[in-house]
Parts: C-alpha cells; sequence; structure tokens
C-alpha cells in the first residue's frame, strides 16, 4: 500500500496539539510496517513556524499555480525524507508566510487553497496513494474534491479515502457560495443540502459524507460525537454515515517519552529502577520554590486552560482542595479569567500552589516526570495524550472518565485495589473534590497499593506501534 497523510500541522515542524502529534508519529510508525510500500505526509508550508534545522533541509521540487475562484495562486512545492517517510510542503507566502498556523479571518480559504492545490498537484508530485488520510476541516474536503471535481482524472479513479476527525468543534464553516467563489464548482451540491449544514458551507460534515471511512481518536468518542451532548450538531450526520465511523485510540511518540532517556529531565527512572522520580519530584518542588517534603503528594497539570479543558470546574473547587495537604504545580496558558483564578490562588497559598502561565516544553515534561498525580478534568476529550504520558512517567492520572481519557486509564476500584489511575463520571465540583481527596487518601494511608497502581500505569503500552497495526486494518478494509 501507499499511503498520503494530509494535515495541516505536524510534528517536529509546526504544531499546536494533538493533531500535529499525530501528523508526527503515526506516519512514521507506518513506515516500519511490512504492508506499506511507502508513506508521504503533505503540508502546508509555514515556514515563519519551522525551525532553521529543517528549513535548511527542504528540496524544491517544482511549481505551478491553482485557481483558488478567480485567483490564480502560485505554489511551490517542497520536500524533505525523514525516518522514512516523504514530506511535501506546499508553499504560498500570501496564505501560509503568517506568524501563526491558524486564528485568521481568511482561514476558509486558506485551506480551500492548500485542498485544491493537494489534488490539483498528486499526479505531478509522482505519488498516487491507495489511501489519502484527510484530518479535521482543514483538509476535509478532499475526498468530496476529488469525487466531484478531479473525478475526470483517471490515476486517482481507486484512490480511498479516510477522515479522521480529531475534535469535532471545529468544523471549517464558510458562506456556501465558496463553492463556486473559492472551489470554482456548480452550486448544486449546495442547494441540494450536501454540503449545506445551518445555511453554511461546512467543510468537515462534506468529508464525513465523502470519505469512504471516517474514523476519531478513541473509540468511545467515536460513539459520544453520535449524540446530541457531543456531535456539536453534526450527530445525526454521523448516524446517518454509522457503517462507516470508528475509534483507534491515539498512541504517543515512545521515542520522545521515555522516562530512562527523556533529554528535557535531569533525573531518569524506569519500572524496575525508580528513586530518579523522587529526584525529579524534588527538583520540581525546587523549580518552583514550593517546600521540598517528599511525604506531601504532588499534582500537576499541564494543559490549555479552557472550559473545554475543565479548568472552570477546578477553579470553582480548588480553595477546598488547598485545605489539604497538598501541592500543586500548573502551567499553562488560556482563558485570561481562568489565567487569573489560578494567579489569585497562587498568591493566597504560595507554599501549596505554584501557577505558572506559560507555555514551556521542558516545564511540562519535568512535570509529567516529578508530580505524583495528574489532575486531567475534560468536559469532553476526544483522545488526550497527557494522561498517556503521566502514566509512563508514572504520574497516577485524575480524570474525568469521558471519551479517550475512559479509555485510557483504569479508575482505581477500592475493593480489588487495582487501577492505573482515579475516575469521575459526573462532572460536579463537589464529585471532583472527592475523586482528588480519594487519590489522597490512598496516598497517605496505603503506599504500596500506590506503588503497584504506579508500576502498573508505567506497564501500560500506548506505542503508536500498536495503533497503526490497527490502521493498517482499516486501510486493508478498504
Amino acid at each position: 500500500m501507499k499511503v498520503l497523510f494530509a494535515s495541516s500541522e505536524c510534528a517536529p515542524f509546526f504544531k499546536t496539539g494533538g493533531l500535529g502529534d499525530v501528523a508526527g508519529a503515526l506516519p512514521k510508525e507506518l513506515a516500519k510496517k511490512s504492508e506499506i510500500d511507502s508513506v508521504a505526509v503533505i503540508l502546508p508550508y509555514f515556514k515563519n513556524e519551522m525551525k532553521e534545522e529543517y528549513r535548511s533541509l527542504l528540496k524544491d521540487e517544482f511549481y505551478d499555480f491553482v485557481d483558488v475562484g478567480w485567483r490564480h495562486e502560485y505554489v511551490g512545492v517542497k520536500s524533505l525524507e525523514k525516518e522514512g517517510v516523504k514530506y511535501y510542503f506546499l508553499d504560498n507566502e500570501h496564505y501560509f508566510g503568517r506568524g501563526q498556523l491558524y486564528g485568521y479571518g481568511d482561514d476558509g480559504e486558506r485551506f480551500a487553497f492548500f485542498d485544491l492545490a493537494l489534488c490539483q498537484l498528486l499526479e505531478k508530485l509522482d505519488f498516487i496513494p491507495d489511501v489519502l488520510h484527510v484530518n479535521d476541516w482543514q483538509t476535509a474536503m478532499v475526498p468530496f474534491l476529488l469525487k466531484e471535481k478531479y473525478n475526470w482524472i483517471k490515476a486517482y479513479e481507486k484512490i480511498k479515502t479516510v477522515l479522521t476527525i480529531h475534535n469535532i468543534e471545529f468544523q471549517g464553516l464558510m458562506h456556501g457560495d465558496a463553492l463556486s467563489e473559492l472551489f470554482g464548482m456548480g452550486m448544486e451540491r449546495y442547494f441540494e443540502g450536501v454540503v449545506r449544514h445551518n445555511g453554511m458551507l461546512n467543510m468537515l460534515k462534506t468529508g464525513i459524507l465523502y470519505a469512504d471511512r471516517v474514523n476519531t481518536v478513541s473509540p468511545t468518542y467515536a460513539k459520544e460525537i453520535q449524540t446530541s451532548e457531543f456531535g456539536c450538531g453534526l450527530e445525526s450526520i454521523l448516524q446517518y454515515v454509522d457503517g462507516k465511523v470508528s475509534g483507534i485510540l491515539n498512541g504517543i511518540d515512545y521515542d520522545i517519552y521515555n522516562p530512562e532517556n527523556d533529554i528535557l529531565i535531569p533525573y531518569h527512572f524506569s519500572e524496575e529502577e525508580l528513586s530518579g522520580k523522587g529526584q525529579m519530584k524534588a527538583e520540581l518542588q525546587k523549580r518552583t520554590g514550593l517546600p521540598l517534603n517528599p511525604n506531601v503528594p504532588l499534582i500537576g497539570m499541564v494543559s490549555r486552560l479552557t472550559n473545554q479543558k475543565g479548568f472552570d470546574l477546578v477553579l470553582s473547587q480548588l480553595e477546598k482542595v488547598l485545605e489539604e495537604n497538598v501541592q500543586i504545580v500548573l502551567l499553562g496558558t488560556g482563558f485570561p479569567e481562568i489565567e487569573e483564578g489560578f494567579r489569585y490562588f497562587s498568591q493566597k497559598y504560595s507554599d501549596k500552589l505554584s501557577a505558572n502561565i506559560a507555555f514551556d516544553l521542558q516545564f511540562a515534561q519535568e512535570i509529567y516526570a516529578g508530580s505524583d498525580f495528574f489532575l486531567m478534568p475534560s468536559a469532553f476529550e476526544p483522545c488526550g495524550l497527557s494522561q498517556m504520558i503521566a502514566m509512563r512517567y508514572g504520574t497516577l492520572p485524575i480524570v474525568h472518565e469521558i471519551g479517550g481519557l475512559k479509555d485510557t486509564v483504569i479508575p482505581f476500584n477500592p475493593i480489588s485495589k487495582e487501577g492505573t489511575g482515579f475516575g469521575f463520571v459526573d462532572f460536579e465540583g463537589q464529585i471532583l473534590v472527592e475523586t482528588i481527596n480519594r487519590a489522597l487518601e490512598v496516598y497517605g494511608k496505603e503506599p504500596e497499593v500506590l506503588n503497584k497502581m504506579v508500576l502498573s500505569a508505567m506497564s501500560k503500552d500506548f506505542s503508536w506501534g500498536t495503533k497503526a497495526q490497527q490502521y493498517i486494518e482499516l486501510y486493508q478494509e478498504l
């Protein structure tokens, strides 16, 4: 099989979240599999976001022009090879030479250009895939374009498409006339309602209907998005195509997240030798100015500080939590009112809470490695990687049992004394506090049980190897 992965971001070149991690790790893992002949990834060229060490490796392939409605736009194709994967970058200064990846008024037009360029250039790239794997709204129009606009190209006839939904909240909405104004097509499919949703062109809905398979980043999320509570208005569309919807859990890159040799942490440890974890805890306490005490349970949080991530709920109960014998280290940025709330409590309880309103990869690794618990109370969570990283580093997650959190964390069972973390079902403040207190109680009164849970969490396999095999099976079905 030849597989082409289309994405708007990809680690280590540029990323804003989980999509970047998946686009970085999954193709690399697929390239190792015997069933796969070749893997390529096609991306926008966000040159301002890419480190010089990668920019210097880029090779110019060729250039062309793409019609975005009446606009005749230049597209340059650059490439590099890394770890068995060929990466193609589509260059256009007007659309992609900006300060950040998203957040502009013309984002719809920018990715319309990307999708059109991708479809137009496949032949010239000399890489006609058996499976074209698109991701989220930014590339969701590709299956539609292949079937409706480029269906006259014989070489494209056998291409099968997979759409992965990483977060259904973001759908790529545009005025209906974008179908003719940007994509250069007739309006029939809009007026028929196929690509229309609530009076707008909906790129994600279009992808859901036109892709040969739709999958999400965890089995539970695949079910959740077919309900009104989590479907963000597309639940009826997903119910309609239920037969082609599935969920495959994300993995984490074990080359990067490895407590035995992680270059971002000063002390290393393993399941067999955990002493380095105690040293990491002391290091974290020292770095944050919290009292150096190995016996106080330390809760870490690394996240975007938003309501989706459950931090409004945390703030509403934080005073109660801080009354306990506990230390908390927070790292993240997000909603100003949530940032301000944590700053207030960190001043009031300076010996218990260290609030770091920042983005810092090294600091994040120190929190994963040095904490006893990792709080992740998301209101909804398609998959989540942080809980898996935390477990890899022997830090027990405290989670809202939703989406990928439900699929990855085994909640502590007080009877069998087993689990890989602590969970709560009802998204309520009092329940959150009770769950945190349960974790603190096990920490204080049952150290042997806690140690067994730590080893159990560390032994779980969240590597991409097994996940990549599931994707291969999905491709083979096609």
